[in-house]
C-alpha cells in the first residue's frame, strides 16, 4: 500500500518535471519571436527615420524655393528659381513636372512638387514570418509647396480725356460708363483704406480744386476762380512735384471758338466737373463726378499725365497733410503718396485719350500785366477781340504759342519715362484715336500688353480688364 503510494508521487513528479520542461521551451520560442519582432521594428524605425529625414530635406528645400520664386522683387523666371534651389540641394531629379506660376500686377503664386524613392534596407525582414510576404525595397516620398506674395495697398490715378472731340460718336457717354465700372470694381467693400483713387480730367489744361490750389505754393497772376498751374519743360523729366516752390498760375482767358465772343472754354477749365479729385476712396463721390464729365476744349495729354503721376509722388505728402487737416481727404491716407521703395504698395496710372496733343497759346506778359488787361481778357475771347479791335499787323504781338503737337508728344514721352523708371505701372487706352495717337500711347504704356486700342463700347472692356487685375491688390502679403 505504501509502495503504491510512492510510485504515484514519483509519477506526479515526473509529469510535473516534463510540464516544466515544455514551458521552458515555449518561453524560449516566444522570446526568439519577440527578439525578431524587436529587430524588425528597429530596422523599420531606422528606415522610417531615413525616409523622414529625406522628406524633411525635400520639404524644406521646396518651401524655400517657392518662397524665393514668389518674391515680387525677383526678376528671374520663377520656374528657374525653383529649379536652381533644387539643383543646389542635389534634388534636381525629384521635381515632378514643371513648377506652376500664376502672376498678375500685384501678385505671384508659385507651386512645385517633388518626389523621390528612398531605399528601405530592412524591408525584407517581413519574410521571416512568411516566405510569400511582400518585400518593400523602397518608399515613394512626396513633398509639395505653394507660396504667394501680394501687395496690400494701391494708389491709382485715372487720367481721363474730356477734350472737345469726346463729343463725337457717344465717346463721353461710353467713357462715363467704363470709368464708373472701373471705380466700382477697384473700390469694393474689401478695399476700405487700401485703395486710393485720384480722378484727373484733362482738356487743354488740368484744373485744380480751390483747396488743392491753395495747398500748393503759387504765384497768383489773377484773382479769378481759375486754378491751373504752369510747368517748366524740366518738370516733365521727373515724377516729383514741388509744393514748396512757387508755380505760376495759368492766365484766365480763352482763344478757341473765336467766331463769336465765347468764354465757355477757357484755357484753364472753370466748369464744376473739371477739377482734380485727389486721393479718394469714395465710390459715390467719384462716380458722381464721372457722371458729370462733358467734352471741353483742346487736348493736352502731357499735362494730364504730369498731374496723374504727380499725385502718386511722395513729394505731394505735405499737400496731402494740408487737405487732411481741412477734412478734404481721409486721414487714413496720411502716409500717402508712399515712397517708391515701399514694398507693400503699387502705383498705377490709367491714361486715356481719344486724340493727340494739340496747340495751346498764352498772352504775352506785357498784355497781361495790369488789372484792366486781365479784366478785358476775362470778358472777351482773345482772338475774337483782336480780330475786331487790333490791326492785323499787330495781333501776333499779343500772344505766343505755348505748345504744339510735337512739343506735347515730347513732354508726354518724358513724363511717361519718368513714371516707368520710378516703378509706376502705366496703362494707356487709345479710344478711337489716330495711328499717330495710338503709337504715342503705346509708347507711354509700361509694355505693349499695357496698351489698349479700342472703339465704341470696347472702352468698357479695357477699363474692366485693368480693374480686374488691380482688384486682387487688397490682400496682404
Amino acid at each position: 500500500m505504501g509502495q503504491s503510494r510512492i510510485s504515484k508521487i514519483e509519477r506526479a513528479r515526473v509529469a510535473l518535471r516534463r510540464f516544466t520542461d515544455r514551458e521552458d521551451g515555449s518561453i524560449l520560442i516566444f522570446s526568439m519571436f519577440l527578439l525578431v519582432g524587436i529587430f524588425i521594428i528597429g530596422g523599420l524605425a531606422v528606415d522610417f527615420m531615413r525616409i523622414e529625414t529625406e522628406r524633411a530635406k525635400m520639404q524644406s528645400t521646396v518651401d524655400r524655393a517657392v518662397l524665393a520664386a514668389a518674391d515680387l522683387d525677383q526678376t528671374l523666371s520663377p520656374a528657374n528659381v525653383v529649379k536652381d534651389y533644387l539643383a543646389k540641394a542635389g534634388l534636381t531629379d525629384t521635381l515632378v513636372g514643371e513648377p506652376t506660376v500664376s502672376e498678375g500686377l500685384n501678385y505671384r503664386i508659385v507651386s512645385a512638387k517633388v518626389q523621390d524613392d528612398v531605399p528601405m534596407f530592412f524591408g525584407g525582414l517581413s519574410r521571416i514570418f512568411s516566405p510569400n510576404a511582400r518585400v518593400h525595397t523602397s518608399m515613394t516620398v512626396p513633398a509639395s509647396a505653394t507660396a504667394q506674395e501680394r501687395v496690400a495697398r494701391v494708389e491709382i490715378s485715372m487720367v481721363l480725356d474730356i477734350s472737345g472731340s469726346m463729343s463725337s460718336n457717344s465717346r463721353i457717354q461710353n467713357l462715363r460708363t467704363a470709368a464708373t465700372d472701373f471705380v466700382t470694381t477697384v473700390l469694393d467693400e474689401e478695399s476700405s483704406d487700401l485703395v486710393s483713387v485720384s480722378l484727373v480730367p484733362y482738356s487743354e489744361h488740368v484744373a485744380l480744386s480751390a483747396d488743392l490750389f491753395n495747398a500748393m505754393k503759387v504765384n497768383k497772376t489773377h484773382s479769378y476762380a481759375s486754378y491751373c498751374l504752369e510747368f517748366a519743360d524740366s518738370d516733365f523729366a521727373t515724377t516729383t512735384m514741388h509744393p514748396n516752390t512757387n508755380y505760376n498760375q495759368v492766365q484766365h482767358f480763352q482763344w478757341v471758338n473765336n467766331s463769336y465772343n465765347d468764354m465757355s472754354h477757357t484755357v484753364c477749365p472753370t466748369v464744376s466737373y473739371a477739377p482734380i479729385m485727389p486721393w479718394s476712396q469714395s465710390q459715390s463721390d467719384l462716380t458722381t463726378r464721372i457722371a458729370q464729365l462733358q467734352p471741353y476744349s483742346q487736348t493736352a495729354i502731357y499735362l494730364g499725365m504730369k498731374w496723374g503721376v504727380g499725385l502718386l509722388d511722395p513729394s505731394m505728402n505735405p499737400v496731402m497733410q494740408t487737405l487732411i487737416s481741412k477734412n478734404k481727404v481721409d486721414a487714413v491716407f496720411a502716409d500717402r503718396p508712399t515712397a517708391y521703395t515701399a514694398t507693400d504698395t503699387l502705383k498705377f496710372v490709367i491714361l486715356m485719350t481719344d486724340g493727340e496733343n494739340t496747340s495751346s497759346y498764352r498772352i504775352q506778359d506785357w498784355a497781361y500785366s495790369t488789372d484792366s488787361y486781365k479784366e478785358n481778357w476775362a470778358r472777351y475771347n482773345l482772338i475774337w477781340y483782336l480780330n475786331r479791335y487790333v490791326s492785323s499787323r499787330n495781333r501776333s504781338q499779343y500772344y505766343y504759342q505755348k505748345a504744339d503737337s510735337d512739343y506735347g508728344d515730347d513732354m508726354l514721352e518724358d513724363i511717361c519715362d519718368a513714371a516707368k523708371n520710378a516703378g509706376i505701372i502705366v496703362w494707356t487706352i487709345g479710344f478711337e484715336t489716330s495711328s499717330h495717337g495710338a503709337e504715342v500711347m503705346e509708347d507711354c504704356a509700361s509694355s505693349p500688353s499695357h496698351y489698349f486700342d479700342v472703339e465704341g463700347i470696347e472702352i468698357s472692356d479695357a477699363f474692366h480688364a485693368i480693374a480686374t487685375q488691380i482688384n486682387n491688390l487688397k490682400l496682404t502679403r
